[in-house]
């Protein structure tokens, strides 16, 4: 069996990254998303295992000491992260596995898995960002200069990514990441085995 491929999806808040999720699951059947680890209590209707890996914050720092982690993060004092295992179980059961995180995280996958593939989801403009965060109306003006001033940050990063697709109609960027996931699974690097298999047939 193949081995699948990690894919990572990173963008600045208000780009829609988990609208596009939530329709490439609907048309790609190999995807599966990783689950993060985290050390905040569940909220009601949680479960383990399929929410988030609950841990307690001194065996998450374990995980982090036992080389664990894929990645991690430390936000309004609770831990999250990536658990490896779980992402290398998935990935030799030849799932193709989602891994939405922050830019600093998908720099550490991709230092532990080379092949990952990295796609950042851009805004059409930093205008059109900042409509979108305003037409929420869950958020102050204050938080979301700080959310803008956040994207510009993370933009600059986008340069390390291995695409870039743009969100700007939805199911044009949805069919864009699913393209991407596509030809990569069809790229020579990843088929090697398949090569020698036709020129020894």
């Amino acid at each position: 069996m193949k081995k699948g491929i990690p894919i990572v999806i990173s963008a600045p808040s208000g780009c829609g990254k988990d609208t596009i999720l939530e329709q490439l699951f609907k048309i790609n059947d190999n995807l599966v998303y990783s689950v993060s680890a985290t050390t905040r209590a569940p909220r009601e209707g949680e479960i383990d295992g399929e929410s988030y890996y609950f841990h307690t914050r001194d065996s998450f720092e374990k995980m982090i000491a036992d080389n664990e982690v894929l990645e991690y993060t430390e936000y309004c004092g609770n831990y999250y992260g990536t658990p490896k295992k779980a992402v290398e179980d998935m990935l030799s059961a030849g799932k193709d596995v989602i891994l939405k995180i922050e830019v600093e995280g998908a720099m550490n996958v991709k230092r532990i898995f080379p092949d990952s593939v990295l796609i950042f989801i851009l805004p059409p403009s930093m205008g059109e960002l900042e409509r979108r965060l305003k037409k929420r109306g869950t958020e102050s003006d204050e938080t979301i200069a700080a959310r803008i001033k956040q994207a510009r940050t993370e933009l600059d990063c986008a340069d390390k990514f291995d695409y870039l697709v743009v969100n700007g109609e939805l199911m044009k960027a949805v069919e864009d990441v699913n393209k991407i996931i596509l030809s990569e699974k069809m790229s020579a690097k990843r088929n090697i085995a398949l090569l020698e298999e036709v020129k020894n047939s």
